[in-house]
C-alpha cells in the first residue's frame, strides 16, 4: 500500500471512531436522562435496609457458602 492509501484507511477508521464516540455518547446521556425520572410508585415500594447487624440466630444452620459447614474441615 502506498502512503496515500494507508492515509485515506486511517482517515476513514478515524471518521468511524468519531461516530461511534457520539452514538456512545448520545446513547449514555439518553440512560442517564431516563435514569434521573424515576417512574411514579417505584419509590414508594423502596424498602429501608438497615444499618444494625442482622441476629446471628438466623445463620446458626448455614454453612459458609465455599468455605464448607462449621464443624467440618476442607479436604
Amino acid at each position: 500500500m502506498s502512503v496515500e492509501d494507508d492515509l485515506a484507511a486511517v482517515k476513514r477508521c478515524l471518521e468511524d471512531l468519531v461516530r461511534t464516540v457520539g452514538q456512545l455518547d448520545r446513547s449514555v446521556t439518553a440512560e442517564r436522562g431516563a435514569l434521573a425520572a424515576p417512574a411514579s410508585g417505584r419509590a414508594a415500594s423502596m424498602v429501608a435496609i438497615p444499618d444494625a447487624p442482622y441476629d446471628s440466630g438466623l445463620w446458626t444452620d448455614t454453612d459458609d457458602e465455599g468455605l464448607g459447614a462449621r464443624d467440618r474441615h476442607a479436604p
